[in-house]
């Protein structure tokens, strides 16, 4: 669905957030297409197992934001219970097509149907969006707040206590503990994360973690829609509820590990107090002190974000289905050819990696400009 950026006037949007989304989209593109995964500088990959780099902070953050956006978007609607229905339908119709785009993502271009993996990115925000959403939307703060402690208090439990069949013991590494078996059981690893067949970083255990994220931000939403609350307020108890969940999440991690791929307690905590102090401290910024001449950049990538994140995964796929021959008459792909001619002559291998990447999201940067320029917003 495409619509135009006038017609949302009639909700008021929170600017730092769309500022907040748009930074991290715009990282989520560098960090999925570096000009070669060979080289590439540390932070900007994932930690190994645990551990926490700033690329591992970008889901988390998505997922966060998604959970405040959810509180923007139907605070008004969700005081009439009669709306709820109407509500639901809604958001579960939004999720399944969320999900349908995911698999499409990873069913292209092949269509191979009997190895395509069901699990993934778009498919967790899909699952997440909906299962927040109507925590949301049939709940109030204090079932959230219950919600999110149990979620991290059940996971560490289940992880850490439960044995692992065929293992004999509850564990935490990749291929034996109870998420990748259960993955293994239900999924099939035909159907995995394709760099191990044995186990997938958005897995069924691992996602209800995850929901634990969306629901730190309807939390956090919650708190900057208060009427009760000024400014300053807001601000002060939004950023010692980021520092302390942060301090949280680093003691959790001397006996649960910070782990993006198993979502653990740990993580959730630490990445959520991120989140909420940049959030906050944009909040701050933007829409409290009123500095806004630097946020269009972002703007542009938060309002689309959805469509930068599909067709930027997209294109490389094309690129790699192209064979053109180089300037040694090799035959490569596409975008082999484009990073050798453009990059690999005036770069160092790594330099040149991370200018691929730079060069990319600049790209995207101008066809989302010219959508904005344009009023148009596509939407699920």
């Amino acid at each position: 669905m495409t619509e135009t950026l006038t017609q949302k006037t009639a909700k008021p949007r929170l600017l730092s957030l769309d500022v907040f989304r748009g930074i991290t989209v715009a990282f989520m593109t560098l960090v999925n297409n570096p000009g070669d995964w060979g080289h590439i500088y540390a932070p900007l990959e994932h930690s190994e197992w645990n551990g926490c780099t700033p690329t591992d902070l970008v889901f988390p953050f998505f997922l966060f934001i998604v959970g405040v956006s959810i509180v923007y978007a139907l605070e008004s609607k969700k005081t009439d219970i009669g709306l709820h229905k109407k509500l639901t339908i809604g958001v579960l119709r939004r999720a399944v097509i969320l999900y349908l785009i995911g698999l499409v993502l990873n069913l292209f271009p092949y269509l191979h149907f009997s190895t395509v993996r069901i699990p993934g990115v778009i498919q967790r925000i899909a699952v997440v969006y909906a299962i927040a959403a109507l925590f949301y939307i049939y709940g109030n703060r204090k079932v959230w707040t219950n919600a999110f402690v149990a979620i991290l208090v059940a996971y560490f439990l289940i992880m850490t206590f439960i044995p692992v069949p065929g293992v004999g013991y509850a564990n935490l590494n990749p291929e034996t503990n109870l998420g990748a078996w259960l993955d293994r059981t239900i999924l099939g690893e035909a159907h995995l994360w394709k760099s191990s067949k044995t186990w997938d970083p958005e897995g069924i255990l691992s996602t209800i973690p995850a929901v634990a994220t969306a629901l730190f931000g309807i939390l956090a939403g919650t708190f900057l829609k208060r009427k009760d609350k000024d400014d300053a307020q807001k601000v002060s108890w939004l950023f010692a509820v980021g520092v302390l969940s942060v301090i949280a999440g680093l003691v959790v991690d001397l006996f649960f590990p910070i782990n993006k791929a198993l979502w653990t307690s740990s993580f959730v905590l630490y990445t959520g107090g991120l989140a909420t102090i940049g959030l906050t401290l944009l909040y701050w910024l933007i829409d409290v002190q009123g500095y806004k001449r630097f946020t269009k950049p972002f703007v542009v990538f938060g309002v689309n974000a959805i469509t930068v994140y599909t067709l930027s995964g997209l294109i490389p796929r094309i690129l790699s289905m192209i064979n053109v021959h180089n300037a040694e008459g090799k035959t490569v792909n596409g975008h082999q050819y484009l990073y050798e001619k453009f990059f690999t002559p005036y770069f160092s291998p790594i330099n040149a990696s991370l200018a691929g990447g730079l060069t990319y999201v600049l790209i995207w940067f101008v066809i989302l400009w010219l959508m904005y320029r344009k009023n148009i917003i596509i939407k699920v």
